[in-house]
């Protein structure tokens, strides 16, 4: 298991694929930092441009709210020092919608092209049950069942059982859909980091720079609480049996 900042390096080469602008920084943000700062390459696929992901349409039509979440992606990426970005071109909202099969191929060109040691995404839960982050997640493991190189990782993003502590928080936020987080025990984690205080504070800056989303949210816990409910980072290891690409599982799905 990679516990620590030094043995981030180990991942190599890592391409994350995702819904919306911020999951990226939600659930990778750190390891994105701390990889590129080891000297290795980062690489970050969002499917949409997150056009329905406000509660006030008025003041946010979509057309309005795709070009702003599409310039705070651009600042939060160069906070974290990710110069490749490739969008999918996939409506908010509508991803399991969309041909799977055209969106696999698409996912998959990405894959044969930058050649990852490290594929993150989500698991098949979504983190916090959106249908687009489930779809994204069959769509990646898909695509790399049947590209990956031989020993690159495909890695979901995971919940701890120690979130647990959070649940209150949760539940009043409203982040998560009825019955998750799912939480994952320790020993079934791959990376599980706990973010140093210099790095939670870049991983805070870059979804700062993601205001549409972040702003209410921060205000509402503080920098403090916020970046304590952002600081960890963790992923089970995805296993492609042999002989069936198709068949793949996370660990942490039981």
């Amino acid at each position: 298991m990679i516990t620590e900042a030094a043995r981030i390096a180990e991942l190599g080469t890592i391409l994350g694929v995702w819904a919306h602008p911020d999951d990226e920084a939600y659930l990778s943000g750190g390891l994105m930092a701390l990889a590129g700062d080891a000297g290795s390459r980062v690489v970050c696929v969002t499917a949409t441009r997150g056009e329905h992901g406000t509660s006030d349409p008025v003041a946010w039509p979509p057309h309005r709210l795709a070009e702003a979440r599409t310039e705070e992606l651009e600042r939060c990426l160069k906070i974290l020092g990710v110069a490749e970005h490739h969008w999918l071109g996939h409506r908010d909202g509508e991803c399991a919608d969309a041909p799977a099969d055209e969106a696999v191929a698409r996912i998959r060109e990405i894959i044969e092209r930058v050649r990852p040691d490290t594929v993150l995404t989500f698991g098949p839960d979504g983190i916090t049950g959106h249908p687009d982050h489930q779809t994204v997640s069959a769509w990646t493991t898909a695509a790399f069942a049947q590209a990956a190189l031989p020993g690159a990782r495909l890695l979901h993003a995971a919940t701890p059982e120690r979130h647990s502590r959070w649940t209150a928080l949760n539940d009043s936020l409203k982040v998560y859909s009825p019955g998750y987080p799912i939480l994952t025990p320790a020993e079934r984690l791959a990376v599980d980091l706990r973010l140093d205080a210099e790095t939670a504070e870049r991983k805070v800056r870059a979804l700062t720079a993601q205001q549409t989303q972040t702003a209410g949210i921060i205000a509402a816990l503080g920098v403090d609480l916020y970046t304590e409910w952002v600081r960890d980072e963790s992923f089970v290891e995805c296993v492609r049996p042999l002989g069936d690409p198709s068949a793949v599982r996370s660990r942490a799905v039981r």
